[in-house]
Order: C-alpha cells, then structure tokens, then sequence
C-alpha cells in the first residue's frame, strides 16, 4: 500500500490511497508497468482521470513512479504506474544531432502531423493505454477542432473546446517552489487570441529539472515548450475517461525532451516562440486581428499554423458555397535580408480554409524541415482576403499562332478563358523558339495553378537543399 499526490481542487496538492496488485513485465522494449488500485478523494465517483498522468505514487515515502496509464470505460480505478527509473531516462538522451534533410513531401495530405501508434497493452479483452492528454483550445472554432480531431487523438491526446482560460496566461516567470511533485502543469503550445495547452501533473523535481506525465505528450524529442502552473477549476466525470477543468497560469520553465515515458524540462527559463500575426480583410476593410505567440518547433510549428489559419477563416468567413480566399504574407528569418513571401488564391465552392491553411503551412514545413538547424523564424505575418464570389476560370480553348516554325521565329499561345455569370477572357503569351532547336515537336502545357504546382513539385523532389 502506498499514497499519490495530485491536484484535485485550486492548486492544492491532495493524497489518494494505492494497492499495488502486481507488475507489468516487459510491455515494451526496456519497459515494465505496475498495476495498482486507486483510491480516496473523488476518485470512486470519476476514476483515472485525464490531467492525471504523472501523479507521483510513494511507497513507504520513496517515490515508486507516475500514474500512467488506464484502462478505459473501466467501473474501478485502476492504474498502470510507470517505474521513476524509466522516466529519469529521458535526460540521458544526449544532445539531439543535426536531423536528416527532407524535400518536399510527395504527397501532401490533410494533415501534417505523424500518426504513432498508441502503445498498449492487451488485458480481458480491452486496452490498457496511456491516459489520455487533454488538449485544450482557446479561441478555436468548433469545425477547426473537429477538423484535426482525428489526428490529435491518434497521437494519444484528447481535443477540448471552450472549457479552458485560453490566452490568459501570464508572461512573467513565476516563483519556482510553487511547482512541486503532484502540481498541475500545462504544456503551452500556442498562447495570446488563439491558445493550445495540454495538462498533466509533476512526478519529480530535482532542483530545477522537472520530470512529468509519465508517458509521451506527442513525442517529438528535443523541444522546447512552454510549460505553465496551472490550476484546476473542476472535475468532471464521465462514463468513457474523466477529465480535470483546469486554467494555466503563470510561466514556469521549459519542457525540454518529450519522450516515450516522460516528458522533462528546466524551471526559471523561457522557451523560444514564434510571433505570428493574422489579418482578415474583406474589400480592404479589416474585419479581424489575431495575435499569437506559438512554440519554436520544426514539426508542431507548421501543424499549429495550418490550425490557426483555418479557424480564422473558418470563424470569419463562409466554408460552404462560392467563396475565394486571397492568403499573403512572409515569413521572416533569422539573419536574413528578404522574407520568404507567401501569395496564393483558392476558389472553390466548398474546403477554402483547408486549403488555404495548407498552403500556409507546406513553407513553413520545408523551411523548418529542410536539413538546416540554424534556419530559425524570426515572425509570421499573414493576410487573409476572402469574397463570396469564385475568382475562378475555366480553360476552355487553346490556340496557337503557327502550327510550323523554325529557329529562331516566334510562336503566340492564345488561351480562352470562361467564368461564371458569362464572363469571358483571353490571355496571351509569345515564345521565341531557341536558336539550334532540335527539330521535332515542340510541346507547351497550359494549366491551371494546382497543377503546374504539381510539376514544378516533381522537379524540387528530387534536389535537396544545399545552402
């Protein structure tokens, strides 16, 4: 037998009783769980619940580990607890070394987030997996949570909207002793107009490391999150995974590595984040602002700008019917002159904020992703324009001046474009054919933007970057 500590109320840190039942060997590589029965406080009304992940469990006043893991719909709490040794391991991983160049992805999918598999462990017909994360949204519309659902949850976390304080946590670093084993932490990955944190509790502090949740948050190693003191503003049950209510405050430190069994950070310092500014316009009337700071990642920076970007025009415009989205704006580097400029239209009758926000997203990606740790954002800045009308046209005819030229001599391409509501237009280009021309066909492609992009992505596939 033995106690846990967690927060169940405010900030204050309360005991719950632990009946060891057993151990879990070998579960994964190099990994044991140790199955235990929790008790006390509220937990015979809502169980293991969410936000819990990490609550320190001592036997005999040594720490044994961290609850980590459950089992859903369960009737009784019970509890896998993860073994402290296996979490302190998170910081022997060493420094991270310079990642692999990637091009291009050559298919670009909905999402830009990896899908890991969620570790569990098979027992009387049902799983044991890890307790789910609970992601809270602030400032996020409901289809833009719905929309990445399925990808968050597949990285183990649980998306919530409207039951969090988003934006309002407090910039200044707070006082370190108030972070102890069993306190409430939020990681904060996007905070100001539009938030993003997930909530967990503390396992261990030893000076001014801190180890907690027990498990992954989404598995992305060498980091730097933010993460705040956070406190809980109620419990609410429920038949599948309860969950804690809870609101971050001020700043504490900076989760560092986040890994399979843990994630673990540095209090007292600040964690580097990207400031991003999004402006809605309509007839060069600004409807809205948005100001955000989110966090500094080469793999979570893209997804959290393919989110925001789709809320916004999501919450400010139409997303079914005729509509035309104008997305401008740069993205500005560290130590360089000129920012990568971003200038794309998308006309469609339905899925113009997916689009849009993928298009956003993709050069951020390749930037972040591109083989070159020193390449760092400095700021975002986007516009974002958007009618009720389709900007679009059809092709409907393609003519050549000549069918039959030399060398040298010069050929006009003709294109007929047609639109809705009758309109008509015509659009021109003349090509000089290249002094010592082999002699053949010669062939030209008019397209449309979506598909020229498709070929100009054949051609960067296959280069890698070099400076």
């Amino acid at each position: 037998h033995g106690i846990g500590k967690t927060v169940f109320s405010g900030d204050k840190i309360e005991e719950f009783q632990v009946e060891i039942l057993g151990t879990l060997e070998n579960i994964g590589p190099k990994q044991n769980l140790i199955l235990a029965k929790l008790s006390g406080g509220p937990l015979e009304h809502t169980g293991v619940m969410q936000g819990m992940s990490g609550s320190p469990v001592y036997i005999d006043g040594k720490l044994l580990g961290a609850v980590a893991m459950a089992f859903p719909f369960s009737k009784d709490a019970i509890a896998g607890i993860r073994p402290i040794e296996e979490m302190l391991r998170v910081t022997s991983r060493g420094t991270a070394t310079a990642q692999p160049r990637v091009a291009y992805p050559k298919t670009i999918y909905a999402s830009l987030l990896p899908k890991p598999e969620m570790e569990s462990v098979m027992a009387g017909g049902t799983q044991m997996i890890d307790i789910a994360t609970p992601l809270s949204f602030g400032g996020f519309t409901e289809a833009a949570v719905a929309h990445f659902a399925p990808e968050l949850k597949a990285l183990g976390l649980e998306p919530r909207q409207g039951i969090s304080l988003g934006g309002k946590v407090e910039d200044r670093l707070g006082d370190p002793s108030k972070v102890k084993p069993g306190s409430m932490i939020s990681v904060e990955l996007m905070t100001g107009d539009m938030s993003v944190g997930a909530d967990g509790t503390v396992t261990y502090v030893d000076g001014n490391k801190v180890y907690a949740f027990g498990h992954h948050f989404m598995s992305v190693g060498q980091t730097g999150l933010p993460f705040t003191h956070s406190e809980v503003l109620a419990l609410l049950p429920n038949l599948n995974s309860s969950f804690k209510i809870s609101a971050p405050k001020e700043l504490m430190g900076v989760i560092s590595q986040d890994r399979n069994t843990a994630v673990a950070g540095t209090l007292g310092t600040r964690a580097a984040t990207t400031p991003v500014d999004i402006t809605v316009t309509r007839t060069g009337r600004t409807l809205d602002r948005y100001h955000i700071q989110m966090v500094n990642d080469r793999f979570l920076g893209p997804f959290l700008l393919q989110m925001a970007v789709f809320s916004t025009i999501d919450a400010t415009e139409r997303t079914v019917g005729a509509s035309s989205v104008t997305l401008k704006g740069a993205i500005v580097l560290e130590g360089q002159r000129e920012p990568v400029r971003l200038n794309d239209v998308y006309s469609t009758d339905t899925g113009s904020a997916a689009m849009a926000s993928l298009s956003a997203a993709i050069p951020l990606q390749y930037l972040l992703q591109g083989g070159f740790d020193s390449l760092r954002v400095k700021s975002i800045a986007l516009n974002i324009e958007a009618s009720e009308t389709k900007k679009a046209l059809q092709i409907d005819q393609v003519l050549s001046s000549r069918h039959e030229v030399r060398p040298g001599d010069t050929v006009e391409i003709q294109t007929l474009l047609m639109g809705e509501n009758g309109v008509e237009l015509a659009r021109s280009v003349r090509y000089k054919v290249p002094v010592g021309a082999i002699p053949g066909t010669l062939y030209f492609t008019v397209a449309d933007s979506m598909q020229t992009n498709m070929l100009e992505l054949r051609q960067t596939v296959s280069a890698a970057a070099r400076s």
